[in-house]
């Protein structure tokens, strides 16, 4: 089943999102990348993640943020948008989705980061190219719900150097997946992301 274009409310506003269906209990809501600089749902790295997730068999749901796209609202610095996400994970509850992860590319992972301890009906979470380099990530200690990192060799604004000597402070258990040659566009390197995912998902579903 191809996916679907809903919308959804977050605080007042409607939000746009692609919602693509399975059976069964799993299921993964998308976050894309910075609205400021050209985010949204279509980005190709966002369509790669939700590539791996659908082929794993989980429901996924892909949304624009608040002022992004048609989506109502303004950018609101992550406060807003960490409501946008729970709105989200509340959608795919409704379909019956009752095992969630959260997976965040770029500016996408610093906003689950910011409200990981608010996602409560979150299983998991995944962050593609966190950051760093560009967004203070130091309020994250520990989260036991981190599970998978992405970083790319190639990326200045999530250096995987930076990233592996934080990650044990995410979480020790979360697994790195180092992408030699990637950028934080991926460029080139979106089919190696969505293998890496989509083995991350075979081995833990």
């Amino acid at each position: 089943m191809a996916e679907k274009r809903i919308f959804f409310e977050s605080q007042g506003c409607q939000l746009e999102g692609l919602l693509q269906t399975r059976p069964g209990a799993y299921g993964a809501v998308i976050a894309h990348p910075h609205p400021l600089y050209g985010g949204e749902m279509h980005n190709p790295v966002v369509g790669a993640v939700q590539a791996a997730y659908a082929q794993a068999g989980y429901t996924t749901l892909r949304f624009n943020f608040r002022g992004v796209g048609t989506s109502e609202g303004t950018y609101d610095e992550g406060r807003g948008e960490q409501a946008d996400v729970i709105s989200a994970l509340q959608v795919l509850h409704e379909h019956g989705t009752g095992v969630v992860d959260l997976a965040g590319y770029s500016f996408g992972a610093w906003v689950i980061a910011l409200g990981v301890d608010r996602f409560t009906s979150a299983r998991r979470a995944v962050f593609v190219s966190p950051p760093v380099a560009l967004i203070d990530f130091s309020f994250l200690s520990y989260s036991p719900k981190l599970a998978l990192v992405v970083a790319g060799t190639l990326d200045e604004i999530a250096p995987a150097e930076r990233i592996q000597t934080m990650c044990p402070q995410w979480n020790p258990d979360a697994e790195l997946a180092v992408i030699p040659g990637a950028d934080h566009f991926f460029d080139g390197k979106t089919e190696a992301l969505e293998t890496a995912i989509g083995t991350f998902l075979k081995n833990t579903l």
